[in-house]
Parts: structure tokens; sequence; C-alpha cells
């Protein structure tokens, strides 16, 4: 999970190499919590007009969870 949240951050952002994602652990009801870190001047590129792009990878990262009945968060820091 961690590789496919990296994968499509680095497609949408200049700098690819300050691309990185931490994982938090397990909550109590069983969620990973995933922190996307990216550069200062990218971060608008992430989370795009009125947070448009934040909220399609939230939904294609959970969608990618669902098919492992895991349940996930993403937090672009």
């Amino acid at each position: 999970m961690q590789e496919l949240l990296k994968i499509i951050a680095e497609g949408l952002v200049e700098d690819p190499s300050a691309v990185s994602v931490t994982a938090d652990e397990p909550r109590e009801d069983g969620t990973l919590v995933y922190h996307l870190h990216v550069a200062e001047s990218d971060m608008g590129r992430v989370i795009g007009k009125q947070g448009r792009i934040a909220k399609a990878i939230r939904v294609v990262m959970r969608a990618a969870a669902s098919r492992t009945n895991d349940k996930i968060i993403v937090e672009i820091d």
C-alpha cells in the first residue's frame, strides 16, 4: 500500500525524490494511517483545487485497501 501511494504521488509532483510515505502503527479499530510527505513547492499539486486531487488519492487508496479488507486513512503532510 505504501508503494502504491508513493507511485501515485511521484506522478503528480515536480520533485519525485522528495516524496516519502510513512505508516503509523494500527489504531485500536485496525485502521492504518499513512502519511504522505512531499516538497513544500509540490503541496498544491498533491492537494489540487478545492482538495479534489487529495480526495481522489484517498478514494483510490481506500478502494485498494478494501480488496484486502483493510481500513486506511491518508494524511498529506
